[in-house]
């Protein structure tokens, strides 16, 4: 009888060819517009309700001051920004924002928190967090960076639904962004966080200066995961006036829309975040991004660092659209259900 060691499994494993080639995504790109939205469109309705969308809120709980050189981002202290370093929200304030994100009406809460990694009273305090939050009746989510061993089965053990930590880009153009980690530490990370059972919320930003070829290429290590996340946030970059990527030509609205939707197709069970940069697109380019099977949004004034619509403007839109938040049925528009929190 032979034996099977772990290394042939994992051999095996790895003979297993992806589900998505960045060949075959790359094609997805190049299909007509209205073909690509009516096919995305199509797998979205199989899989989700339609004209529904999940609302979440998040708050930046530590702000500033992280030792990374991610080049898009205006809480890296090697760059000359309008950010300044802040200490630990403390849990008074964080439950404060909580409950007024629920009286908005959003369902999951987000804490971010500037750290390249977290020490083990860092920790402690989030997971204070997490619990506080939870027993608001709110999913939780949190991005703290890096995570050690154990961690994330201390965050789980505080009742966290999420952890969300991007993957940013493709392997291929992710030096170009990032010198202070590599793209395995992502991966590392990852992989504990569905170690402990927390469900993985991991997307990217588009629009660093990227070919079309390694737009493709990021989406296809998000929908080759072993499972592909459960939440994927797209980022259209946000261009901060002190940070390296400032100044990056903009990134064609209709390029944006697509990589909505070939994340759609490719991940049709994940929930599809129209993340930062919202507040940058014009109602039309919003309303073609649900069409193309984004379901979920960050509602409320500020994402971290940068603006987010106006809960008004969010709430107007959605009426406008026929959308509802998720969760209400009938015929209730999202205008009419948040008014009911």
């Amino acid at each position: 009888m032979t034996t099977i060691t772990t290394l042939e499994v994992r051999r095996k494993q790895e003979a297993v060819p992806p589900r998505w080639t960045i060949s075959q995504i790359a094609e997805l790109y190049e299909l007509p517009f209205l073909d690509l939205l009516f096919r995305a469109q199509t797998v979205h309705r199989e899989h989700h309700e339609p004209n529904t969308v999940q609302l979440s809120s998040l708050l930046s709980i530590k702000t500033g001051g992280c030792p990374e050189d991610c080049s898009y981002c205006p809480q890296s202290a090697r760059y000359e920004t309008e950010v300044e370093r802040e200490k630990l929200m403390p849990l008074d304030e964080v439950l404060e924002a909580a409950r007024q994100a629920k009286a908005g009406g959003a369902q999951r809460f987000c804490m971010g928190a500037a750290w390249r990694s977290p020490k083990p009273h860092q920790i402690d305090a989030v997971a204070e967090m997490v619990s506080a939050v939870k027993a608001l009746g709110l999913e939780t989510c949190v991005t703290l960076g890096m995570l050690k061993e154990g961690q994330a089965e201390q965050l789980r053990d505080a009742g966290l639904d999420y952890y969300n930590h991007n993957l940013d880009t493709s392997p291929e153009f992710y030096g170009q962004i990032i010198t202070t980690r590599t793209y395995q530490d992502r991966l590392d990370t990852l992989e504990r966080v569905r170690g402990a059972g927390i469900n993985v919320c991991c997307g990217g930003i588009v629009g660093l200066g990227e070919s079309r070829r390694e737009r493709a290429g990021l989406v296809a290590q998000l929908a080759n995961m072993n499972p592909y996340p459960d939440s994927v946030p797209v980022n259209n970059l946000v261009k901060v006036e002190g940070t390296p990527l400032h100044g990056t030509p903009d990134l064609d609205p209709f390029e944006f829309i697509r990589t909505i939707a070939v994340a759609r197709i490719t991940m049709p069970k994940a929930v599809v975040r129209l993340s930062a940069g919202r507040e940058a697109m014009d109602e039309t380019m919003q309303a073609l991004c649900f069409a193309a099977g984004a379901n979920s949004i960050f509602y409320g004034e500020k994402l971290l660092t940068t603006g987010n619509p106006q809960y008004m403007q969010d709430r107007a839109l959605f009426e406008r659209l026929g959308l509802r938040e998720a969760g209400h049925h009938g015929h209730d528009t999202a205008h009419q259900a948040l008014n009911q929190a």
